[in-house]
């Protein structure tokens, strides 16, 4: 007897659908064995400054007030000042700090108490210039929108540890969301099942969460139960995968209902934790969502971002810049001590950093304000498979250009990736007849980074 194609996805829809559902939770092989299993994203969203944190030039406060080099300016696009435009000297002071003296600036004392377990990146470099294409870039591997975020492909590559929490959650902090907006942790073209999912850090973490008046548990889990039915009809009927996402985000969200309030509830954390953070329950900052992410890695979730706006200061960079260093720096390095003092360091990658970096030109009035850079920028690294100790890379003496062991963003994205077991060029999803990856055509790892 012959079975057509048409009698086959009509009648068996539900292996089809199992299928499915399989392929969206289960990992992928790894192509050799990981030094990490999740993975944290502080992203300074706004792009801090370099020369005010992690790259001291003398030279560049030495020729403070003068013309740059027009030799230096050749081709180089600037996003909104004159790039003629007077050079500006550091605004803060410097000290070398840890066992290989790493000078950092004194808006950051914290993170110099670690300096010894993070590896400084000083030659980041980046395609793009304007905050939107450049958060893109780092968070998707493209300037355009459409494509994965770096936390959805991880996830398509582990798949997850949590059967009560999503596998990729992102918090944000500051004063406004990042300019890439939701796509910086979407999925893509891959299945929703990846996409990141967005939690608030007071309250219910995610909106309608809690049961309205007159909702009592047996209800919610006979409501879930008829739409879940009424679902599985409509996937026997199509087939499609998306509508098994569907019922698994309506299950995850009600297991979510008695797993989410014990994560959230931060007054259980000893006092001595609380203020190794400076966090405060019940009050959302940056410092609580640093607190939560090490409380989420604790429960098997894959990949966490925590993004802070901003840091764009095209003026009043002294006053700005010493508040977000202020809001940052303490639960960053208290993340790093948390996790290291319960030994989960080791497995977790930590990752500091935003878009790209600022111009050694003066923006503003006056003499407080930096543009867009995307030739040098510096970024920090912890944990999972690097090197502690060390600082990577070099830019010229006003920190315009990198001039030794650049990296791209794409070049960051393969080792991110090799931590995480996987070979950058392998890891890949079929889209349109092509295979995409995060990184596209591009990236090299960066083995001076890994220990």
């Amino acid at each position: 007897m012959s079975l057509s194609r048409r009698w086959f996805l009509r009648q068996c829809p539900i292996a089809l659908g199992g299928l499915s559902f399989h392929h969206l939770m289960a990992a992928q092989k790894t192509h050799h064995a990981p030094k990490a299993k999740n993975v944290i994203f502080l992203f300074m969203a706004g792009a801090p400054s370099h020369l005010e944190l992690f790259d001291y030039k003398p030279q560049l406060a030495r020729f403070d007030g003068t013309l740059p080099p027009p030799e230096l300016l050749e081709g180089y696009r600037a996003a909104f000042i004159n790039p003629s435009s007077k050079l500006l000297g550091p605004k803060f002071k410097f000290a070398r700090h840890g066992a290989a003296g790493a000078e950092l600036s004194e808006l950051i004392p914290h993170t110099a108490r670690i300096v010894d377990d993070i590896a400084i990146v000083k030659s980041m470099v980046t395609d793009a210039f304007n905050h939107a294409p450049g958060q893109l870039l780092m968070n998707t591997g493209s300037q355009q929108f459409g494509r994965p975020s770096m936390g959805a492909w991880v996830t398509y590559g582990l798949g997850s540890e949590s059967k009560d929490l999503p596998a990729f959650i992102v918090f944000s902090s500051g004063k406004k969301g990042p300019s890439g907006g939701n796509s910086c942790w979407g999925s893509g073209f891959l299945p929703t099942h990846y996409q990141g999912v967005q939690f608030r850090s007071s309250g219910d973490p995610v909106l309608y969460l809690s049961n309205p008046k007159g909702i009592d548990t047996q209800l919610q889990r006979d409501s879930l139960d008829l739409i879940s039915s009424l679902n599985r009809m409509r996937l026997n009927a199509t087939g499609d995968p998306e509508i098994e996402t569907r019922i698994n985000s309506f299950e995850m969200a009600f297991r979510m209902q008695s797993s989410a309030p014990e994560l959230m509830d931060l007054s259980k954390e000893p006092r001595y934790i609380l203020d190794l953070y400076g966090a405060e329950p019940g009050k959302p900052s940056f410092a609580n969502n640093c607190l939560l992410a090490r409380r989420l890695i604790e429960r098997g979730v894959r990949f966490v971002q925590l993004y802070h706006e901003a840091w764009d200061q095209h003026g009043n960079l002294v006053k700005d810049i010493t508040q977000n260093c202020k809001d940052t720096d303490q639960p960053s390095a208290a993340l790093i001590q948390d996790l290291k003092q319960r030994g989960l360091l080791k497995d977790t990658l930590v990752i500091w950093g935003g878009e790209f970096g600022r111009t050694p030109m003066v923006q503003g009035g006056g003499d407080d304000g930096r543009d867009h850079h995307p030739n040098a920028f510096t970024m920090w690294l912890a944990g999972g498979g690097i090197k502690p100790g060390i600082t990577i890379g070099e830019t010229d003496e006003l920190g315009f250009n990198v001039t030794r062991d650049r990296i791209h963003v794409h070049d960051l994205h393969a080792t991110i990736l090799h931590l995480l077991g996987f070979d950058h060029t392998k890891l890949t999803y079929r889209f349109q007849g092509r295979d995409f990856r995060l990184t596209d055509v591009h990236g090299e790892v960066a083995a001076k980074l890994l220990s």
